[in-house]
């Protein structure tokens, strides 16, 4: 009899035991689940950071890149005489400087004025490099000479 009690108490050891591991395994898988998912949120939360930062970057490089993009341009009227007519021209030329670098050759354009006509007002018209057009930073920009 002692030998049976004895190999029960020995078994119902061995169950609570075996319980109190599975309790403790459980609780373990548990924690690292928790930590597992916190890591791929902390994984998430750095790749958007890194592309966040990498556009604002890229966005600086193109605002810095356009801030050294300007026009340069110039105007002037032109006559042509023909026998008894004399007909005025208003000649604007543009080109596209990066920094000092010129980026394109003059480009001109002519335009027919009559007498009286704003001639600042019509070369502002004609313009085709403008700044608005360019996306550059500043309209003050934009040199005019004469």
């Amino acid at each position: 009899m002692p030998v049976l009690v004895a190999a029960g108490s020995a078994l119902l050891a061995f169950y609570i035991m075996q319980a109190r591991l599975d309790v403790a395994v459980a609780k373990e898988r548990e924690a690292v689940s928790e930590a597992r998912i916190l890591l791929e949120s902390h994984k998430k939360a750095m790749e958007e950071t890194l592309k966040a930062t990498e556009e604002e970057t890229k966005r600086k490089a193109l605002d810095q890149f356009l801030a050294d993009v300007r026009t340069e341009e110039r105007h002037y009227v032109r006559e042509n005489k023909m026998l008894f007519m004399n007909r005025k021209s208003l000649v604007l030329q543009e080109r596209i400087f990066f920094r000092n670098i010129p980026l394109s050759s003059w480009v001109e354009h002519e335009m027919p004025v009559e007498e009286g006509a704003d001639v600042e007002k019509l070369a502002r018209t004609l313009a085709v490099f403008t700044p608005e057009l360019m996306l550059g930073p500043d309209p003050g920009s934009r040199k005019q000479l004469r």
